[in-house]
């Protein structure tokens, strides 16, 4: 059967601007709210991590619940609907409208942890993660727990009833909240909880609002037993529609727990008080595999049984498609037992033991599955990181097709579980279409990603009759359309395959109770939209817009490229509540900012803005992604630490390549840009450059017209480049071949790190050797995105290699960044030069070419303790393995900095305008941590931006991992090897 098609508040053809506008001045005068309707802005609120996308008429920022009640009355005194937001990680389109946008994320305080009474207050902005970390000291944690813990709101979660993991031990989120502050559409404000029928009575008897909603309601509920005992609340995760069940008497009249799930579209809730449940202290987590998910979702009900704080399910597919792929499934290899799927059952008790004991017994009942019982806490988080990043990971099949929620969220009673999966695989298969399934088995929840075809007429229309098929199919199961994710604009149109028509009616008086005039988030729930109007992919026209890079993972097509952003918002993440972020790049702008605009997907919405070019009007020339992309270091943390591999960094080199064609460029462009070639220049008298930038007088002049930071110092140019010096006195050993790529920095700035990677190198029993002539990345060229000199650039260097790369010569980078474009952007640029695929086949790190190379060969034994900070382009795209192998046999033992960003990050930490940005990433891991080292400590940094941003920001200089291994070796004074020979000692 069809559904109701008409929307209630159809996109206008013209923004609302002089409404807009008189709701600023009326928030002006009443609130400290910030209104916005800049184009930047809107077009950053376009999009939540749905399919759909709705241009805003403005966007407010509410600091206060006071600032969120002003909007909402302002807003219906000038007739504009509202959207509340949250982290803006909605599935379902809950998050986006045509009306006012009302972020929520800085109405964030944490009132109060009560740990005798097991509550907290909150406001609707508090992160789930910060939440968490407030009541751990207590021994108390906030039930629900779903995948986007570190940055999804508490507000959001109770707009979408949100789950997670441990919903089978703790409920869902409205099991957990006791009382609700919530302001209604005429800006009143009232405090919901559970009722006794006589006080459900007094508070219909009240004047005004308050009394209209509680009188309302409770002439629903009385009228309407049967059938919402018939219709709801019939297993846990019947999360679609109201949730009208909780009036019921024998629920306590519970009005707060009836608005969580509402999706924003009956109040705003500006105030939360929420149950917190006892954390077990400690746990163990069995791994169950089976031959597919079918076949796990039969056992869940006998494990059930034994009172399980979690029963997930994952295809085993999933992990192969993670960041890392095959290897990090080799990590984890001893914890995942063989299976086409896994069942991931976790246990809690007062001890180690008792939670593995609890796990072996139902291992043993569930005979012959294989298995796998982890208590090691740190394995057991890795394990938890590969599901938790499946909405994510799920996004691109194993042959690159793009997949897209729009059925990602169906559940049905855990016990028909096994037998929908086999109907849901029959059904893929009957429309040909495919997906990988995860989720939360032990409620029946099924998450899963599909290849739908959401850009051309014939695939949306082929879209649209599957989600009907599949809502019968949930149906004949009992089940429900969302398990946790919410309606929104996806699947509220499908209701009436799931709830008879007088169900959808008392939905509507549900309401009409708190929003007569429909003004709060309309077109969810009641009077939907369709769910195949305003997919975001419509907007952008459908020829791939010409480009300098080749997009090889994204046929060629950046409009394909920016789509990788789907809006989980990893990016967003400040910090994990237990720590496990150490290591993690993405997105440092936005971990100083907090701003949506400098984070990835903040950028990637305004690129996806600019190619629709209906809010972004400029294209390629628009201002609003220019500034955006400004404050992005090109760090390519997002390329390993973004579920679906966002390079964000490659974006901006093609942004800059064409905002900047034919029209003068920043200042820093010229100087930094062309770095390679002014330092080549002075390479012929280096020491009187050193004098030279000695004078303030003059650092000042080359800083004001190289567009330079004033506070930054300019490196000096070393005495002798090393090309200069290994010509003089390299010479020649004995032993295979390598070439040592010489590259700008090593060369002019850190010779002495070149010199320890030809004792190295020789020491390994190879014969070490330079390009006849000079040659260069291009990178400086690349990340201030002149591209086309980066291609000369690069074919003369490959000119240059030819002889080597015929003779099969394999080639050492020392500098992680240089390395990491000839590996990356340089067969992005010249993907039809077959040179340019050998040069990044061929090339390694130091230690990953010992480790390919010399596998037997041991380096002298050090005994060292070290700090290391790895290169944000060396962990996004090289690794560390090698190099912590290495290390481990040289007897240093390694401390990672647990941040991997340092803010220089090549020229931006010295371009004017960056300093503040750059020195407050510095002070929140690297800085703090090399002055906390002891100087018996080696610091540790390949990076030259590293290496620079350590000396400095502090009193310590750190070395490269191959003036480390030279320094053991003994057979060379130390001052010819390093620059650094008093950071390699230690002190006296």
């Amino acid at each position: 059967m069809d559904t109701k098609e008409a929307p209630v508040e159809s996109p206008p053809s013209e923004r609302p601007v002089a409404r807009v506008a008189e709701l600023s001045a009326r928030l002006r005068s009443t609130s400290t709210a910030v209104v916005h309707d800049d184009a930047a802005t809107r077009a950053l609120y376009t999009m939540d991590a749905s399919n759909h996308r709705h241009s805003p008429a403005a966007v407010v920022v509410a600091r206060s619940p006071d600032d969120a009640a002003a909007t909402v009355a302002a807003a219906a005194e000038t007739g504009l609907t509202v959207v509340p937001r949250g982290g803006g990680t909605s599935l379902a389109g809950n998050a986006i409208g045509s009306g006012i946008v009302l972020d929520l994320t800085s109405v964030d305080r944490i009132v109060d942890v009560d740990p005798d009474r097991r509550t907290a207050r909150v406001q609707p902005g508090v992160v789930l993660d910060d939440l968490r970390s407030a009541a751990a000291p207590h021994g108390l944690t906030f039930g629900p727990d779903p995948s986007t813990h570190s940055r999804c709101t508490l507000g959001g979660m109770i707009g979408n009833n949100s789950c997670g993991s441990h919903s089978v031990a703790w409920g869902t989120t409205a099991d957990n909240v006791e009382d609700l502050d919530v302001v209604l559409a005429d800006g009143t404000r009232m405090t919901v909880a559970a009722n006794s029928r006589r006080e459900l009575d007094r508070r219909a008897g009240t004047p005004g609002a308050e009394g209209r909603v509680h009188a309302a309601l409770r002439e629903l509920v009385t009228t309407e037993l049967a059938t919402i005992r018939r219709e709801l609340g019939g297993f846990s995760r019947q999360v679609s529609g109201y949730a009208l069940d909780w009036l019921l008497p024998e629920k306590g009249h519970h009005l707060a727990r009836a608005l969580v799930g509402t999706e924003g579209s009956c109040a705003v809730v500006v105030g939360a008080t929420v149950r917190l449940v006892p954390t077990p202290p400690a746990r163990a987590l069995l791994v169950l595999g089976f031959p597919d998910d079918s076949a796990a979702a039969e056992a869940v009900p006998d494990i059930l049984g034994h009172g399980p704080l979690t029963v997930e399910g994952m295809d085993a597919r999933l992990v192969e498609l993670s960041p890392g792929g095959r290897a990090q499934l080799d990590r984890a290899h001893g914890s995942l037992p063989a299976g086409g799927a896994w069942l991931f059952v976790e246990f809690g008790a007062d001890d180690t033991a008792a939670a593995a004991d609890r796990a072996a017994q139902v291992a043993a009942e569930c005979e012959s599955v294989p298995h796998a019982v982890v208590t090691d806490a740190a394995q057991r988080r890795a394990l938890w990181r590969l599901r938790e990043e499946g909405a994510g990971t799920a996004t691109r099949l194993a042959d690159g097709t793009e997949a897209w929620p729009g059925w990602e969220d169906a559940a049905v009673p855990p016990e028909r579980l096994g037998s929908y999966l086999r109907e849901f695989r029959a059904l893929l298969s009957a429309h040909g279409l495919h997906g990988i399934s995860y989720g939360h088995f032990g409620e029946g929840c099924v998450h899963v990603r599909i290849d739908f075809d959401l850009v051309t007429p014939a695939g949306v229309a082929a879209y649209r009759r599957f989600v009907q098929d599949a809502a019968d199919l949930v149906a004949r199961h009992g089940g429900s359309l969302s398990g946790e994710h919410g309606d929104g604009q996806v699947r509220s149109e499908l209701l009436p395959r799931m709830y008879s028509a007088h169900t959808i009616e008392l939905f509507e008086r549900f309401k009409a109770a708190w929003d007569p005039d429909s003004r709060l988030n309309p077109g969810v729930v009641v009077t939907p939209r369709r769910l195949d109007d305003d997919l975001r992919f419509a907007a952008v026209q459908p020829e791939p817009p010409s480009t300098a890079f080749g997009y090889r993972h994204d046929d060629g097509d950046f409009a394909q490229a920016v789509r990788r952003c789907v809006g989980v918002g990893k990016c967003r993440n400040r910090a994990d509540a237990d720590g496990t972020a150490a290591g993690a790049v993405m997105c440092p702008s936005f971990q100083v900012t907090g701003e949506e605009k400098h984070s990835t997907r903040g950028r990637a919405h305004l690129l996806h803005e600019m190619l629709a070019g209906e809010v972004v009007t400029g294209g390629w020339r628009s201002t609003e992604v220019r500034d955006a992309l400004d404050l992005c270091l090109s760090c390519k943390g997002c390329l390993s630490d973004c579920p679906v591999d966002v390079d964000m960094a490659t974006y901006k080199a093609e942004f800059l390549h064409h905002h900047y064609a034919r029209r003068p460029r920043p200042a820093a462009h010229y100087s930094m840009g062309w770095l390679p070639l002014w330092l080549r220049l002075g390479a012929a008298a280096p020491g009187s450059v050193g004098a030279a930038l000695d004078v303030p007088a003059v650092s000042r002049t080359v800083k004001r017209a190289g567009g330079i930071a004033p506070e930054r110092e300019l490196p000096r140019p070393a005495p002798e480049p090393f090309t200069r010096w290994f010509r003089r006195r390299g010479g020649r050993a004995s032993g295979p071949q390598v070439l040592l790529w010489p590259d700008t920095f090593t060369n002019h700035f850190s010779p002495g790190v070149g010199r320890a990677a030809v004792a190295v190198l020789r020491a390994a029993g190879f014969d070490p050797r330079l390009p006849s002539r000079s040659v260069c990345c291009g990178l400086t060229w690349v990340s201030t995105g002149q591209l086309g000199v980066a291609r000369r650039v690069l074919r003369r260097t490959l000119r240059v290699l030819e002889p080597a790369l015929s003779a099969g010569v394999p080639i050492v980078g020392l500098e992680p960044s240089c390395l990491s474009t000839l590996r990356g952007e340089l067969p992005d640029l010249l993907p039809d030069d077959p040179r340019a695929g050998l040069v990044a086949d061929r090339a390694s790190t130091l230690a990953g070419f010992l480790a390919a190379h010399a596998p037997h060969w041991s380096p002298p034994r050090r005994e060292r303790r070290a700090l290391t900070q790895v290169h944000c382009h060396q962990h996004a795209t090289l690794g560390v393995d090698a190099e912590n192998t290495l290390l481990a046999a040289a007897g240093v033992d390694a401390q990672r900095v647990p941040s991997s960003c340092c803010g220089v990050a090549g020229n931006f930490g010295f371009e004017r305008g960056h300093y503040a940005i750059s020195h407050a990433l510095g002070e929140q891991a690297l800085l703090p941590a090399v002055r906390a080292a002891g100087l018996d400590t080696l610091i540790i940094a390949d990076g030259f931006s590293c290496r620079t941003q350590i000396q400095q920001g502090s009193d310590r200089r750190a070395v490269h991992l191959a003036e480390v291994v030279a320094d053991g070796l003994g057979d060379e004074p130390r001052d010819t090897l390093s620059d650094t020979p008093d950071a390699i000692a230690g002190p006296a």
